[in-house]
């Protein structure tokens, strides 16, 4: 009997959605670096270009989200859902995450948490993000027939503030202190530099 060849496995794809320009390194930022690290393929999708922010031009967080995407080995895109502290949950806005979901592929989804926190975005974001996983699964959704029906793995939920944590609720915690990935959070959370000169969040 020959032996069954070993094929090396696809890495694993990481989908994940931030708000605005700087929302995943600060919120999941140690997540993505230690799954990069380990061989998976990330790519972010960003809602706004920070424009509403006091701090920061829109080119400005735009090129930081470059900066801060490519340190954590990650790819980047833009999208449109209303505009940076007008984001709108409409349907048009769900089926385009939805078709960014068939086109992409990902095994792993991290999004905003849809709770209500210090910025509406987020929990928006979050709640569009979710029916948007639903929606990539079905067949028969016709605004979605250019793409093939996918059906992720996880949909994983991070706060980006402490206030967007759920009261009683055990949160899944993921080791992100090996020092590799540690310094690849820093340097990426470092790279918004018009929001680091405000508050240090490192």
């Amino acid at each position: 009997m020959k032996p069954t060849p070993n094929f090396p496995s696809e890495p694993r794809r990481l989908l994940v959605f931030g708000a605005h320009p700087d929302d995943i390194e600060f919120g999941c930022g140690g997540v993505i670096a230690g799954e990069t690290q380990a061989g998976s393929v990330a790519h972010f999708v960003i809602g706004s270009r920070g424009e509403a922010a006091t701090h920061g031009t829109p080119a400005q967080r735009a090129s930081e989200a470059a900066a801060g995407a490519a340190l954590l080995g990650a790819t980047l895109e833009f999208v449109e859902v209303g505009g940076d502290a007008h984001f709108q949950s409409s349907l048009g806005h769900v089926l385009a995450l939805a078709g960014l979901i068939r086109r992409y592929r990902p095994s792993l989804v991290l999004s905003p948490r849809p709770v209500e926190n210090q910025h509406p975005d987020h929990a928006v974001l979050g709640k569009m993000v979710r029916d948007a996983a639903r929606l990539a699964r079905y067949g028969g959704v016709e605004e979605l027939r250019a793409g093939a029906p996918h059906a992720i793995d996880q949909l994983l939920f991070y706060a980006v503030a402490a206030e967007a944590e759920i009261p009683g609720k055990s949160p899944v915690l993921i080791d992100v202190s090996a020092p590799p990935v540690l310094a690849a959070w820093t340097a990426a959370m470092q790279a918004h530099g018009s929001q680091q000169a405000t508050r240090d969040y490192v």
